[in-house]
């Protein structure tokens, strides 16, 4: 048999193939593209059987030559291509065993100082230039100062995007080479990182009572802008810098803080102001840079500033640099809550018990812009704390609020909470199962002995009245002479039988000049 007739042979094997193929998937509708791709390898294979006929002999075996040649080509080809893989591989591999050897620990800590974006193909262009151009100085460079004092220049900045680096940013660098091998997190003092409440507090506004209004305007303040910011967008005001809690101590200033950051999922950063007082110079307002910034880093972020007054007071003359230093640390406070790097997402809560004594900056509108006052609670508002405390105790169901709360004058809510305690323990002494009516009384009076006999309202400060008839109405206190004031009617004795109107002009002389530190004799008004 010819090759002619073999090859006839062959295509009607292929067609009588096809057909049975056809008739098998008869009952599958083909989609419009399989329809198209079939169609075309039929007008394929029907060029090709006409180009193929109208060959002889030789020139079919001509072609089979050619075909055999390309595939060994493609073979070699194939060959040489994977060879090069196996190359690139091993190169790969032992390029990593050298990053992973170079980024070994420990690193050299370093900052980036700049970012530098050069252009090799200008600088060669420059007369007289005679700079090869390098192919790893496509790119950004850097400038880096390392802990060691080095300022360097790198042409190639290393393992690290550019994209990913700033001006300051903490790095790890080669100890050799001074590539940049990773970036490290951001540096702060550890007394800062101390200040983030980890564990959120437990507290919630039903926990404070009598103080509706304080809590609708603290809500207002810092709740509304971190959760519905959009609605400040819409109606386009912008939302206060902060809010400053002032008034008497122990009237729920620190536990509305504290209920406000257990009501956000902001981050809450809580300091004192004496923390921010430090020996050195500088410290002060590194402390309050430091606690910015990670509160930035972690927005948003409330950051609640006890006894604000420590830091916050008036500025005045003074050549003691602990009292400049003080000063310092405020404009720092000034310049972070509103200055050119402020956050809109970072919110200032502060309290202090002096808001007569704070520098006007600190009070003025666009820092602390809510002032919210905490008085003393009213009778209502006195019965409800009484409960509140009180509803975790054994408490016998006669007990009269009402009663208790009007015996309760001018008593703050760290007051009645100590009332609430000092009937438990009463309870506890007589041994009672609940606490009764009569042990809330006994506490309350218990209470009242501990205040102070002498206050501000009655008397003038450093001015004594020395017309005493009966001792058990005297009390002493020790004075600073700061608070002094001279030509008071007043004067100092070690001993109690020197307590009297003679003794007091006799001493005449030392009611101008009281001493520092004197245990003072102070009578109350009859």
């Amino acid at each position: 048999m010819s090759t002619l007739e073999e090859l006839d042979d062959l295509d009607r094997r292929d067609k009588e193939e096809k057909k049975r193929d056809g008739d098998d998937k008869k009952e599958k509708k083909p989609t419009d593209g399989d329809a198209d791709m079939q169609d075309a390898e039929e007008e394929e294979d029907d060029i090709l059987d006409e180009e193929i006929l109208g060959l002889s002999t030789q020139d079919i075996q001509t072609r089979k030559r050619l075909l055999e040649n390309d595939s060994r080509i493609m073979k070699s080809e194939f060959s040489r291509l994977s060879h090069e893989k196996a190359a690139m591989g091993e190169k790969i591999k032992e390029n990593q065993d050298k990053i992973a050897n170079n980024r070994q620990l420990p690193y050299l800590v370093g900052n980036v100082v700049e970012l530098l974006d050069l252009d090799p193909t200008a600088e060669s262009s420059e007369e007289g230039a005679n700079i090869d151009l390098d192919a790893t100085r496509v790119g950004k460079s850097a400038v880096i100062k390392t802990s060691t004092r080095q300022t360097i220049f790198l042409p190639l900045i290393g393992l690290v995007d550019a994209d990913n680096l700033k001006p300051g940013d903490l790095i790890g660098v080669n100890k050799d080479s001074y590539l940049i091998l990773d970036t490290l997190p951001a540096e702060y003092d550890s007394r800062v990182k101390a200040m983030e409440v980890d564990e959120k507090p437990t507290e919630q506004y039903t926990d404070v009572g009598g103080l509706d209004k304080q809590i609708e305007e603290l809500v207002e303040a810092i709740v509304w802008p971190m959760k519905e910011a959009e609605r400040f967008k819409k109606i386009g005001i912008k939302a206060p810098k902060g809010a400053l809690m002032y008034g008497p101590p122990g009237t729920g200033k620190t536990l509305l803080a504290r209920a406000c950051a257990a009501q956000t999922d902001a981050t809450f950063l809580k300091l004192a102001g004496p923390q921010l007082v430090q020996m050195f110079i500088g410290d002060g307002a590194k402390l309050v840079r430091d606690c910015f910034a990670l509160a930035k880093e972690k927005a948003p972020a409330i950051i609640f500033i006890d006894e604000l007054d420590a830091v916050g007071t008036k500025r005045f003359d003074s050549e003691k640099s602990g009292d400049r230093e003080v000063q310092r640390t405020m404009l720092e406070l000034l310049n972070q809550l509103d200055g050119f790097a402020s956050d809109d997402r970072i919110k200032v809560l502060a309290a202090t018990n002096r808001v007569d004594v704070l520098d006007p900056a600190l009070l003025r509108s666009g820092r602390l812009d809510r002032k919210i006052e905490f008085p003393l609670p009213n009778e209502e508002a006195r019965a409800q704390i009484l409960k509140i405390h009180s509803r975790k105790m054994k408490v016998d169901p006669g007990v009269n609020w009402g009663e208790l709360a009007r015996s309760t004058d001018e008593f703050g809510g760290a007051m009645l909470k100590a009332v609430c305690v000092e009937a438990g323990m009463i309870a506890l002494r007589s041994g009672k199962n609940k606490i009764g009516h009569e042990h809330y009384v006994d506490a309350i009076a218990e209470v009242q002995a501990k205040k102070k006999d002498v206050s501000d309202e009655n008397l003038e400060s450093c001015h004594a009245i020395c017309l005493l008839t009966k001792l058990n109405r005297l009390s002493t206190s020790t004075l600073n002479c700061d608070d002094v004031r001279y030509c008071g009617l007043g004067y100092w004795s070690n001993e109690p039988g020197h307590w009297g109107l003679d003794a007091a002009k006799a001493n005449i002389d030392q009611c101008n000049t009281i001493s520092t530190y004197r245990r003072l004799s102070w009578g109350l008004d009859f």
